[in-house]
């Protein structure tokens, strides 16, 4: 059973803003009843004061109780925002209005967010973005496509499979296309990377870290097949990307403990922490 805090138990027990609103000014639908959970949401948007003002929104809603929960808390945030306030909410601002959800709902608050932009949308009379024809779907599944997974990553600096199906449930059923997610993930980071060292100075500390992975680490993995990329560098954390051998490797975790990890400590700074970004 999950572990919900008394905040999301309320939401889910006593929702707010349930129904459905009459002549409505925008219109979001978000989900489908095939992946369990589907969301559909109405906002009134009054202009009466000079500003476009969401005066009125309701949901309705089929899922489980962080799916109400979200919604609920969404509509509750929303509720007496500006249009252009509404449109900056994210998933990020549900679940801290909840004071947290389980990481396996993490999904739920995001189809809160895009309900909301797709009601703002259709109030704007903008025309929904459908998937272009030539767009990859990664998982079947869910139908999840890889541009939504490379933003999903993008946004919300998700390093492992396990986040990307939290947020986008890719790879959360048969679970064949986990392979094609770490592909994503481990692209995204080395692109967030490069943007990185673009723009910011890199010093003494990094370089070091840069030259041992470059001329120690991965000439020796590649010695049997494998390699590495490093995706960052946050402080005291290494994040790499594992590739060839090492990346299908049953090993890879010890791999990274007892060679990658001991040998930066070992060159460059002891409080080094390495982690596997995909």
């Amino acid at each position: 059973m999950w572990d919900y805090n008394d905040t999301v138990k309320d939401h889910f027990l006593n929702p707010r803003n349930v129904g459905e609103i009459e002549n409505p000014d925008g219109v979001g639908e978000i989900g489908n009843l095939r992946c369990g959970d589907a969301l559909k949401l109405y906002i009134k948007v009054d202009k009466s004061d000079g500003e476009e003002r969401i005066s009125d929104i309701k949901f309705q809603t089929f899922g489980c109780a962080s799916a109400i929960a979200a919604a609920s808390a969404l509509t509750e945030i929303a509720k007496g925002m500006t249009v252009e306030e509404a449109v900056q909410t994210t998933n990020q601002d549900i679940v801290e209005y909840l004071g947290g959800l389980p990481a396996a709902k993490i999904h739920c608050s995001v189809m809160g967010a895009e309900a909301l932009h797709a009601a703002i949308a259709d109030y704007r009379g903008e025309e929904p973005q459908a998937p272009s024809a030539d767009e990859k779907i990664i998982c079947e599944c869910f139908e999840i496509t890889e541009k939504q997974i490379r933003d999903a990553v993008f946004c919300n600096n998700l390093t492992t499979a396990e986040q990307v199906t939290n947020y986008t449930k890719a790879g959360g059923a048969c679970g064949t296309c986990i392979p094609e997610i770490e592909r994503i993930i481990g692209e995204v980071l080395t692109e967030k990377a490069a943007i990185r060292s673009d723009s910011v100075p890199e010093n003494e500390r990094d370089a070091k870290i840069r030259q041992v992975l470059e001329e120690e680490i991965a000439p020796e993995l590649g010695v049997h097949g494998g390699g590495l990329q490093l995706v960052a560098i946050e402080g005291d954390k290494v994040i790499v990307v594992m590739q060839g051998a090492c990346a299908m490797c049953s090993n890879l975790q010890t791999t990274v403990n007892d060679f990658v990890e001991k040998k930066l400590r070992e060159k460059v700074d002891e409080n080094i922490v390495v982690e596997v970004g995909g």
